[in-house]
């Protein structure tokens, strides 16, 4: 319902815009055609239509860029509220349970396994939330270090799977190419953040099962490229920079339900940003599968 009244609101808006500009056009032209033989009056009304159809275009642009995004804070507040509110009632149908009824070894071991993991999820959707205010106020440069890309990138690839529950082979780091080490300066939390962001988009979005392909590469002779390959749902063309927007939930939820705030790649772009890098997403469609491409300045030896 809230989706269809922002719809025609932004609908009626832009027909309002067309419907001004076009009233002002004509009566530009008629108030030109009475007033021919004035030139002075004849530039100042051309000028004063020029500052109304640019106030008018500008107001519409604003218009409907302000109701689409109370749209997406909306659907952020949803996902959020549903994050929030589905492992805390999970929690407390086993603790009742467990309350209540005498259960044996296994199922009490089974019930603390589901709500250690609905716990870990609670955990994950504040810290992610707790992010985004953190890095928005937070000055570009803070508590940079040396570090070692692979070594980040094998603890984000064990702190995926055990998260998602998944086999070594659900999720693969290739080795080094000929053992060279890549490091970069920067903040190894937020970058740890960034790359589990980007695994556990990965993992989400293959529903149909875990195929993803991680390495880190020296590109351009200057850059540090961490690679993530997925077989998952893919991602529409029209969409490969606008998921990077904050809120925004890609097309493809419509289709299938994924879990999600609509943080977590605005949250990639955004540590990408403070350390002087890039993120950008390649995808041959829907049902191809994605590559998330994170591009960092590379610490070379000699620096």
């Amino acid at each position: 319902m809230n989706l269809t009244r922002r719809r025609g609101a932004i609908a009626f808006f832009i027909t309002l815009g067309v419907c001004l500009t076009v009233l002002a056009v004509v009566l530009n032209i008629s108030w030109v055609h009475n007033n021919g033989r004035r030139l002075a009056l004849d530039l100042l009304g051309i000028i004063l239509f020029a500052i109304l159809i640019a106030g008018v275009v500008i107001n519409t642009v604003f218009l409907v860029r302000e109701i689409r995004r109370n749209e997406r804070q909306d659907s952020f507040l949803n996902a959020v509220t549903h994050e929030l509110k589905t492992p805390i009632a999970s929690i407390r149908l086993y603790l009742d349970t467990l309350e209540r009824r005498t259960l044996d070894e296994a199922q009490r071991h089974k019930f603390y396994t589901v709500m250690r993991s609905d716990t870990d999820r609670l955990l994950a959707t504040v810290e992610q939330v707790l992010k985004a205010g953190e890095l928005g106020q937070r000055a570009n440069q803070g508590r940079f270090e040396r570090i070692d890309l692979h070594a980040l990138m094998a603890d984000s690839v064990a702190v995926a799977l055990q998260r998602h529950q998944l086999s070594p082979s659900a999720i693969t780091l290739a080795e080094p190419s000929g053992g060279v080490r890549l490091y970069v300066m920067g903040n190894p939390e937020d970058l740890r953040t960034a790359v589990i962001n980007l695994l556990d988009n990965a993992v989400k979005y293959s529903p149909n099962g875990v195929n993803v392909r991680c390495r880190v590469s020296i590109d351009q002779y200057t850059w540090a490229l961490i690679t993530i390959e997925d077989q998952g749902l893919g991602i529409d063309p029209r969409e490969l920079k606008r998921i990077f927007k904050r809120f925004y939930r890609s097309f493809s939820t419509d289709r299938v339900k994924i879990k999600g705030t609509g943080l977590g790649l605005f949250l990639v772009k955004t540590i990408a940003k403070q350390h002087g890098g890039s993120i950008r997403a390649q995808s041959e469609g829907l049902g191809h599968g994605a590559t998330m491409l994170l591009r960092l300045p590379w610490l070379s030896r000699t620096a």
